[in-house]
């Protein structure tokens, strides 16, 4: 069985990729030479080769915005043993975060990833924290190995899309 199957996303859910807004993607502290979309578009993360990497020290900090409301249930961060992602943490529908700011929010949850992990075992994220995900941001905090580089080969986020809810039918019920 290939590393890659499609037995990796957790039943029930799909693979979010499809519904990233790539125009409003960041990365902060990313190499120019090795940037997010190595490990987050289809075909360059499934390249062992391509690597994001952090620049000036191991910290990433990721936006992703999505082009409708998702539920998001787990998520799979794959990255070398040493440099590898460890202390990873979410926060749901915050713009604008940078370093100076992010360690004044509480994050909607954190996972300490695990060699399993890096090796494409999905988090299951605290599901209720995640249930109406317009952005997503994502700060690495560190790697395994302490290092000053941090290495990401995959990221793939796992939930569901929010059925819209009709205006209209809504609208018509107020006026009654």
């Amino acid at each position: 069985m290939s590393a890659e199957s499609a037995s990796e996303i957790p039943k029930g859910q799909v693979d979010l990729l499809d519904f990233i807004d790539w125009s409003g993607v960041e990365c902060l502290n990313q190499s120019s030479a090795h940037s997010l979309p190595n490990a987050l578009k289809q075909g360059y993360r499934e390249d062992a080769g391509l690597n994001l990497e952090s620049d000036a020290d191991e910290q990433l900090l990721i936006y992703i915005p999505f082009n409708q409301v998702i539920k998001l249930h787990s998520f799979a961060i794959k990255g070398p043993e040493e440099e590898g992602p460890k202390t990873v943490k979410f926060f749901s529908n915050k713009e604008h975060m940078c370093f100076s700011n992010v360690n004044d929010f509480p994050p909607s949850d954190t996972a300490e990833l695990t060699e399993e992990n890096l090796n494409g075992k999905p988090v299951v994220l605290k599901y209720v924290k995640f249930q109406n995900v317009r952005s997503l941001t994502i700060f690495i905090e560190d790697n395994q190995s302490g290092s000053e580089v941090t290495k990401v080969q995959k990221i793939a986020l796992y939930g569901s899309t929010v059925e819209t809810t009709d205006m209209k039918g809504l609208k018509k019920i107020e006026d009654h």
